[in-house]
């Protein structure tokens, strides 16, 4: 019997199919059932279909783009709003279970996709109260290794080198305020582009100790230390002859392990594996679910 149900049907569909919450909750109140959807269950747009970019467009995120960007609006380079909602009821079935071993029942978590990412939204607390938004514009200096982006305005950053690494003021007595910001501007970018490795730059980061980031194109991340160091680029079983690179689990437990098992599994792979092995039912009882059409039947696997 199932503890947990996690779908992702538009609301009325499991109800439809006589697998709701109230008629599985029925048949064993322990369970806890996680349903996302792009507007939730309870709302005067229940009924409409979404995706990310759907979301990111209601909520807001493709207006602040291309407001910030100057560009017309468009989608956001991942899927935000698709995360977002999976970790957000991640994170309500751990606290649906933490609940359960205290009252013994499970309950409904209804998740939507607009809640998640509009809560997880930190900058949307400015538009709501009407107040510009103050995050700082950070520099991304082309230096002769690539691009880089530095965490920092460029008043921090001109006084930075000037106190650590002894930069020197090139604005005249009497400059006016344009005038000053635009020479120490010039000023802080011929210093920068002295570093033409990226071993003399992150060494001029340490120096006057500012956060900064190579910008990288996505083709080149097996070269990123810190990724390749702990290991979150693994090779598995293209299924086709070859490998594929895929992103390994960021968890890096003191007592446990995770990490990915293999390729993404054919669909009904691992049924025969999980009836046989969690549910107890012999080969030839999914043989005939098989036959009914009532499984899909897919290569079997042995669970680790």
């Amino acid at each position: 019997m199932a503890d947990i149900v996690l779908e992702n049907y538009r609301p009325g569909v499991m109800a439809r199919l006589g697998i709701d919450f109230a008629t599985l909750s029925a048949a064993n109140p322990k369970l806890i059932m996680l349903s996302i959807s792009g507007f939730g269950h309870h709302s005067p747009e229940s009924h409409r279909p979404s995706y990310a970019p759907v979301v990111h467009a209601e909520v807001g995120l493709m207006h602040r783009m291309a407001a910030r960007n100057g560009t017309e609006p468009g989608d956001l380079p991942l899927s935000v709003a698709d995360t977002n909602a999976s970790l957000h009821g991640l994170i309500a079935v751990l606290a649906a279970l933490n609940m359960r071993h205290h009252t013994g029942t499970g309950q409904h978590i209804d998740m939507s996709m607009m809640d998640a990412t509009f809560a997880t939204d930190d900058r949307s607390h400015f538009e709501m109260e009407n107040a510009s938004d103050t995050l700082p514009v950070c520099p991304i200096v082309d230096l002769p290794f690539g691009p880089v982006y530095i965490a920092s305005d460029m008043k921090l950053l001109f006084l930075k080198l000037s106190r650590r690494c002894g930069l020197v003021d090139p604005t005249p007595d009497g400059a006016d305020l344009e005038t000053k910001i635009a020479l120490r501007e010039e000023a802080i970018e011929a210093r920068l582009k002295q570093c033409e490795t990226p071993v003399q730059f992150a060494a001029l980061m340490d120096i006057i100790d500012l956060p900064w980031g190579r910008i990288r194109d996505p083709h080149d991340l097996d070269e990123q230390p810190t990724l390749r160091a702990r290991g979150m680029i693994v090779q598995v079983d293209d299924r086709a002859g070859s490998t594929r690179p895929v992103a390994d689990s960021p968890y890096h437990f003191s007592r446990a392990k995770s990490g990915v098992r293999g390729p993404a599994a054919h669909r009904g792979e691992h049924n025969r594996a999980v009836l046989n092995e969690w549910l107890g039912l012999a080969d030839a009882e999914v043989d005939a679910l098989v036959e009914s059409n009532a499984l899909m039947s897919g290569a079997s696997e042995t669970l680790n």
